[in-house]
């Protein structure tokens, strides 16, 4: 099972696909946000694409291009004979579960030892995944992973609290070096937020990403999650 996107909703909030809630969906990417945080964010002007058809297979040219000036973050030899990558939000529970049970063990078997090469791109399904990727990046791209990691494994302090969502973030990631002021400058970074949803703009435009976690090696869609998957897609490589 994955966290799917519905043709109307992403994460129950605000509506994706019916025209005439685009004012909400700008309010959402650029509104709501703060509203959840506690910040202010600039209005981005930015509208939800229609999502494309599902892609099953992506030619590999076009899959590296995620969309957006920011660097992909990656782990693995960069001559490594497969490559995969993972769109996923931070809030999405069937992504935590493949980062914390599965994800060790991919490592292990196929990026350490260098056969695979595993890049992560953001797919925030929800305010609050938007203000945990934009924080992960705001430290720079040696340092994102190991905030990712974290946000996955405290999931359940920060992604669905009901009180005080913002206290409950920066609680962890102030452990990464935050500090109040920089937290804010962070969830305030307009070029950063805009980034982001380019990101996710051409994986919905373009690969049909309606799902999360998707995960293509070598630009074929897995079927799920799982390390059984990952080893029917390295199989003879």
């Amino acid at each position: 099972m994955v966290t799917v996107v519905p043709s109307q909703y992403i994460d129950r909030e605000t509506a994706l696909h019916d025209r005439s809630n685009l004012s909400l969906v700008r309010t959402l990417r650029s509104g709501l946000l703060a509203v959840l945080l506690g910040v202010a964010l600039a209005t981005t002007g930015w509208t939800q694409p229609s999502v494309a058809e599902p892609a099953k297979e992506i030619a590999m040219e076009e899959l590296m291009k995620s969309g957006s000036e920011l660097p992909d973050l990656t782990l693995g030899s960069a001559d490594a004979k497969a490559v995969a990558v993972e769109y996923a939000s931070l809030t999405c529970g069937h992504c935590g579960a493949f980062a914390v049970n599965v994800f060790p063990e991919v490592k292990k078997k196929y990026i350490d030892t260098g056969k695979l090469r595993f890049i992560y791109r953001d797919f925030p399904l929800d305010p609050r995944a938007f203000g945990g990727s934009m924080l992960a990046r705001c430290l720079g791209t040696d340092k994102a992973f190991a905030l990712i990691e974290t946000l996955f494994h405290e999931q359940e302090k920060w992604a669905h609290v009901k009180q005080n969502p913002k206290q409950a973030l920066f609680d962890i990631v102030k452990q990464a070096g935050f500090t109040e002021e920089s937290f804010d400058k962070c969830l305030t970074d307009q070029k950063l937020f805009e980034q982001l949803t380019a990101v996710q703009k051409r994986a919905s435009d373009v690969f049909g990403v309606n799902a999360t976690p998707s995960i293509f090696i070598d630009g074929k869609k897995l079927a799920a999650p799982t390390l059984e998957e990952f080893d029917k897609a390295m199989a003879g490589k």
